[in-house]
């Protein structure tokens, strides 16, 4: 394997060595020195170009003895630099945000244009995500991302991702490139990224670059912001139900930068005067009562420039959900009673990189990073008369921990290679949930005590990864991105490797129309034990056993992609297959208990395809886009031992037939600006008994009795029932106001502007039917959102 990858390196490295010279250098915005990423630098004599990495740098190799380089940025004023190349030269550049764009929301694809060799990738800019109305005025990342094609949600006002017929363990997040297990608060109402702390969304929903792996479906990766080197700047903001901060500046101008985020959810403390005057009413002079939830997310990091060939970054996230609960009741003097309740889940992601330009033509960043995911439920109760205590205590836990070393190289022997290769060893920690329970009993004769733990013991996994890709532009029409993901997963004495090739291309009409190819071979180790569509703290990440294989699918893509005027236009079909997921067997579940989760599961296969189409407008006072999905997902159990559905293919859960998108902003003026969003999209499927039979019949539901006199339900197949269509739409406006010093912001939302009752989820219950006098079941909605004005204050300065 390892002489597969130095072959494939030294051919790459050999196609390159006729070049000359080298120009290297660090795009930047020139007020806040925060870097650009993928800001282009274009030669107009040789046609030769290149883009910034995700660290602002560029490098591109020239054999021509002059040049003359456009750096261009959308949103910022396009420069020229006329340059004699003689020798290996830097260029560092400032750009100037433009003064003709001012009315512009920056573009949220300018990765995904016309001559870039990738396809299946949107990039999207936090000013685009910050004008889309949500609920309750929260700027929530994912939500965004939900509105983009390919990408479905989950119910109602959930974060989970759903791309492309894959499931919401098949996405990676990447905090700095360092992978989030949880990224949801309240259930999956919020996604954990403060849109403050962010400087860059990128998505990947398919034709994967080989640096990236362990995920089958999507990478949504996540840039936070450097700081400014220059001054100081900041802000806070308070709405419904959160309030937040971020603070931003340089410790040693342009050298040493820092930046800090932080928001916190307060529906505890609005809570408390509710619970104090429901007790006054009820009489509850005995009894006191305490009880909330709230989340907070903080976000740190610190940049120190060293000199223009070396920078090291240090990046600290922490977000925790908390609900507690607390009761006391004083039957007397003598007498009382306690009970509490304490239940914490979240993440702590940290890193640090440190990035070095080892020659022009040669980049390095090196990463050591830390992950953990915890949850921890404590409930206690105790009961004292005079001298005698009893208490009791129950505890459960549960987590997962990553340690990571990765490398990764960028290298350019000529304008039309940009090669990356790097590699990484990755320590996972995964604790099972332990229960721990303690009873005491005291009084004034005896005593006696309990203590035990029960739970499984913590499993240790590595993960390696090698890989290496070439960027080839072949010739002015053709360009290429071929590379090699190998990976090994050792577990408990077994040891999977896995060899990923990937593949994509272009095909250059014209400056404004192109057609792309891609394949892209993934493969996953880890699996998430979840028994709701809700995120709850319960699910468990476990690791492939000797018994559970990896998961893997193979995609294909091909689109084609259009520029016209100021609109961006595209068009792409897919299909993937999947092998080796997992579906619970029928009748199983799963509540925060792994013990034997593998007799719960079957593995078997799955398959989508679909089309998805994206018209978006980035320049003007009018911007947004259209986005439009149809897609078509199945699965099938029906290998031995592992049937469902008696072998035959049944929908996904989240197999959608359509879903429309459409985002729209205009800006009145310097005051005002408007936005607003409709999504539509098919019912999600269930599993739901559609008739009554004999309850000796095949397919008769189990679960309830023979001694029942009538029929009894009959499910079909599963996911078998489609709940009804969903739609809604949201509206947004900014009032803006230069003050002294700063700048204000108020914001008024409303979330379903038109309140349909959307389905939460659908379930069986039974109404009289006065024709034949008996009870009838019937399917029931449940919605949870009906219409929710907002309204927010932030201050700038």
């Amino acid at each position: 394997m390892k002489k597969n990858l130095l072959l494939l390196l030294l051919l790459i490295a050999s196609a390159g060595a006729w070049a000359q010279h080298t120009i290297s250098g660090t795009i930047t915005d020139a007020k806040t020195g925060e870097t650009l990423i993928g800001a282009t630098v274009y030669d107009t004599i040789s046609k030769k170009g290149a883009a910034t990495n995700q660290h602002g740098r560029f490098t591109l190799t020239l054999k021509e003895s002059k040049a003359v380089l456009r750096v261009s940025y959308v949103g910022y004023e396009t420069q020229f630099h006329p340059m004699e190349i003689d020798k290996n030269q830097r260029l560092d550049v400032q750009l100037k945000g433009s003064v003709t764009l001012s009315e512009v929301v920056i573009t949220g694809e300018r990765v995904q244009h016309v001559e870039s060799s990738q396809s299946s990738i949107i990039e999207l800019p936090v000013e685009q995500v910050k004008s889309v109305p949500v609920i309750f005025g929260e700027t929530d990342v994912i939500k965004v991302v939900q509105l983009l094609p390919g990408v479905q949600s989950g119910s109602e006002g959930m974060s989970g991702m759903y791309v492309r017929g894959g499931g919401p363990d098949e996405n990676l997040f990447l905090l700095d490139g360092v992978p989030m297990y949880n990224v949801n608060h309240l259930g999956g109402f919020f996604s954990a990224f403060n849109s403050d702390a962010v400087k860059n969304i990128t998505l990947y929903k398919g034709s994967f670059p080989a640096h990236f792996s362990s995920r089958l479906s999507s990478v949504l990766d996540i840039t936070t912001n450097n700081g400014n080197d220059k001054e100081y700047h900041g802000g806070v903001g308070v709405g419904l139900i959160s309030a937040k901060f971020n603070l931003e500046g340089p410790i040693i101008k342009e050298k040493t930068t820092f930046s800090i985020s932080g928001r916190r959810t307060y529906g505890d403390a609005l809570l408390q005067p509710i619970i104090a005057l429901v007790a006054a009413s009820e009489g509850m002079g005995d009894e006191k009562v305490n009880a909330g939830y709230y989340f907070y997310d903080l976000n740190a990091k610190i940049t120190h420039k060293f000199n223009n060939r070396s920078r090291l970054y240090a990046s600290y996230y922490m977000g925790d959900d908390a609900l507690y609960a607390k009761y006391k009741y004083f039957h007397n003097s003598l007498e009382k009673d306690f009970m509490r309740l304490g239940y914490n889940w979240g993440n702590i992601v940290g890193s640090v990189r440190w990035n070095y330009e080892l020659t022009p033509k040669l980049f390095m960043n090196v990463t050591g990073a830390y992950t953990r995911y915890r949850n921890n439920l404590a409930l206690t109760e105790e009961s004292v008369y005079l001298r005698y205590t009893d208490s009791y205590t129950m505890g459960f836990n549960s987590g997962i921990q990553d340690l990571t070393a990765r490398a990764d190289f960028d290298y350019a022997p000529s304008p039309d290679h940009a090669v990356k290769f790097g590699g990484q060893v990755l320590h996972h920690i995964f604790k099972p949930e332990t229960s721990s329970i303690k009873v005491s009993e005291n009084d004034e004769e005896d005593s006696y005590k309990f203590d035990t733990i029960i739970g499984q013991s913590i499993v240790h996994a590595n993960e390696m990864m090698l890989y290496a890709e070439d960027d080839w532009r072949i010739n002015d029409w053709l360009k290429v991105n071929a590379g090699l993901n190998m990976t090994g997963f050792q577990v408990q004495g077994v040891f999977y490797p896995s060899v990923q090739p990937r593949l994509s291309g272009r095909i250059l009409f014209n400056d404004r129309l192109s057609a792309k190819v891609g394949y892209a071979y993934m493969t996953q180790y880890l699996h998430l034990l979840s028994n709701s569509s809700i995120s709850l703290p319960t699910d468990l990440w476990v690791p492939v056993t000797a018994r559970i294989k990896p998961m893997t699918s193979q995609q294909v893509a091909a689109g084609l992609f259009y520029n016209v005027l100021d609109l961006n236009l595209s068009v792409e079909g897919y299909y993937k297959y999947m092998d080796n997921l997992l579906e619970y067997k029928d009748g199983a579940s799963f509540w925060g208990n792994s013990q034997g989760w593998e007799d719960k599961v079957c593995m078997g296969r799955g398959w989508a395809y679909g089309v998805e189409f994206l018209a978006q407008k980035s320049v003007g006072r009018l911007t947004g886009w259209l986005g439009y999905t149809w897609s078509h997902t199945d699965r099938k159990f029906d290998r031995e031992g592992n049937i469902l559905n008696a072998g035959r293919t049944f929908p996904a859960k989240y197999d959608r037939r359509h879903d429309v998108s459409l985002v729209l902003t205009y800006k009145f003026n310097e005051h005002i600006d408007a936005s607003a969003s409709w999504v539509f999209s098919s019912g999600n499927t269930a599993t739901l008994p559609m008739q009554d039979i004999d309850p000796s019949e095949e397919g008769a539901d189990q679960r309830y009795p023979y001694y029942y006199n009538y029929e009894v339900p009959y499910v079909s197949s599963r996911n078998n029932y489609r709940m009804p269509n969903y739609h809604r739409m949201d509206v947004s406006v900014n009032f803006h106001k230069k003050l002294r010093r700063g700048k204000r912001t108020i914001n008024i939302s409303i979330y379903n502007v038109y309140n349909h009752q959307n389905p939460y989820l659908v379930y069986e219950s039974y109404a009289y039917d006065f024709r034949t006098g008996n009870d009838t079941r019937v399917l029931k909605q449940l919605s949870i959102f009906p219409i929710l004005p907002s309204i927010s204050y932030n201050w700038t300065f």
